[in-house]
């Protein structure tokens, strides 16, 4: 595999970039290689400067539905850009796709758009606030909302805490109010609302994490968090940024059938625009200013090039359901051939699928939360990534993310990719 030219701007991007990266996770630390920089991508095929063609299972982190570059949603882009590609001002487009969003949403009443997911989290939890008048919030271990100061918080030893601040230049007064409980455990989540309850403005959760590798809540865990949120008067949101669409056209309320205030979306909403939204309840949507006296604002936000190709994804999405049965199944067939894999090697991993998201999880048993995620053997993750990677098969850098699958990936695709994950299984423990 050649890579002097990806070398050659990774040691020019480090002179200017922080790590040579504008995001951590793209500098492929956590396996000891330096990143590969992109040319080009089309389908389900993405190409770096050096000339290397890769299966791409990262679809830049999710909101690739429809694979690289699709005709359907670049064919009249260029229109657009002649029309100009930032006014400032309202303009149509952002009528239309929040109209999109409302409908298929039905727990959501009004939407705000933002230009990223962490905007959106950051927003709608500063409104949960000022519409309940209460400063504490709760989040689970594991689950990602983006970079803000009050959710950049883990706790310490897997019981409830408060939040101590994962990064430096977060100050701990700013995570005082921040709650860190367990994913999936229901006995945590009463005790945190007894101790709690009348003082938490917000519980925010990802119905299916995906920065902790593929975890899907289970519906158990979804339903008490719904009950004594209405018990107690907070605000129930669920960061539908990485689920928002791709579950199903109905997001988490298809899936799961339980019903959050608010929502925040990212990713799909922009079909790979920098976007983001939340939203929620019209009582709770009119604290939001210009209506209500919460301040929020965006010179970008609403920009109508990614509202154009975000209101095509979603229409595209809607009008033809056939593309969530064929994810799944295409997934579904992704998982089972790993299964088998490491079947066949007689070793014992674990694949969690949970519609077109996928993970390998280099340990035993149910993975249900980030104590079962710790578990994991991440120096064979690291051999099975680059084994990976030399095969034209591009996952993420990480084993605590998960593969997403579009529409443009084929059977053969998933085939071949089956095999040569056989073939890194294999490499990883030394068995070629």
């Amino acid at each position: 595999m050649k890579n002097e030219k990806s070398r050659y701007l990774y040691q020019e991007a480090i002179k200017y970039i922080p790590g040579g990266v504008n995001s951590p996770v793209r500098a492929f630390k956590s396996v000891g290689l330096d990143p590969i920089f992109i040319d080009r991508a089309h389908g389900s095929r993405i190409h770096d400067v050096d000339g290397n063609e890769y299966i791409d299972y990262i679809c830049s982190w999710g909101p690739l539905m429809l694979g690289h570059s699709p005709k359907a949603l670049t064919e009249d882009i260029e229109k657009v850009i002649e029309k100009g590609t930032s006014y400032g001002v309202p303009s149509q487009v952002e009528v239309d796709i929040a109209k999109l969003i409302v409908k298929a949403y039905p727990a959501i009443d009004s939407v705000r758009m933002v230009n990223s997911g962490t905007e959106a989290t950051m927003s709608a939890l500063r409104v949960a606030r000022a519409y309940t008048n209460r400063n504490k919030i709760l989040k689970f271990e594991g689950c990602y909302h983006g970079h803000s100061d009050a959710l950049l918080v883990k706790s310490g030893s897997g019981t409830i805490t408060y939040g101590v601040p994962t990064s430096p230049g977060v100050p701990e007064d700013v995570v005082k109010d921040t709650i860190v409980a367990k994913y999936n455990d229901l006995e945590n989540l009463r005790h945190v609302f007894k101790e709690h309850g009348k003082n938490l403005a917000a519980v925010i959760v990802e119905t299916v994490a995906g920065n902790m590798g593929v975890i899907s809540s289970t519906k158990e865990f979804l339903k008490l968090m719904r009950d004594l949120c209405t018990e107690y008067g907070t605000v129930l949101i669920f960061d539908e940024v990485i689920t928002g669409f791709r579950l199903n056209y109905q997001s988490s309320v298809g899936h799961f059938g339980i019903h959050p205030d608010m929502a925040c979306f990212g990713k799909i909403i922009g079909a790979g625009l920098p976007v983001g939204a939340y939203g929620g309840k019209q009582a709770i949507m009119d604290m939001v200013s210009p209506v209500g006296p919460v301040y929020q604002a965006g010179t970008l936000s609403g920009n109508p090039l990614a509202m154009y190709m975000g209101k095509k994804n979603l229409e595209i999405l809607r009008d033809c359901p056939e593309i969530y049965v064929d994810l799944e199944r295409k997934a579904k067939n992704l998982a089972t051939g790993l299964r088998k894999a490491i079947h066949e090697l007689g070793l014992d991993y674990t694949v969690n699928q949970v519609g077109s998201l996928v993970t390998l999880f280099f340990t035993t048993g149910s993975i249900n939360n980030f104590d079962d995620v710790m578990r994991c053997d991440t120096s064979l993750f690291n051999k099975y990534f680059k084994s990976l990677l030399e095969q034209g098969i591009l996952i993420a850098p990480t084993q605590f993310e998960g593969m997403f699958l579009s529409a443009a990936h084929t059977d053969e695709d998933i085939k071949h990719t089956i095999n040569c994950c056989h073939h890194a299984l294999k490499h990883a423990h030394d068995l070629d």
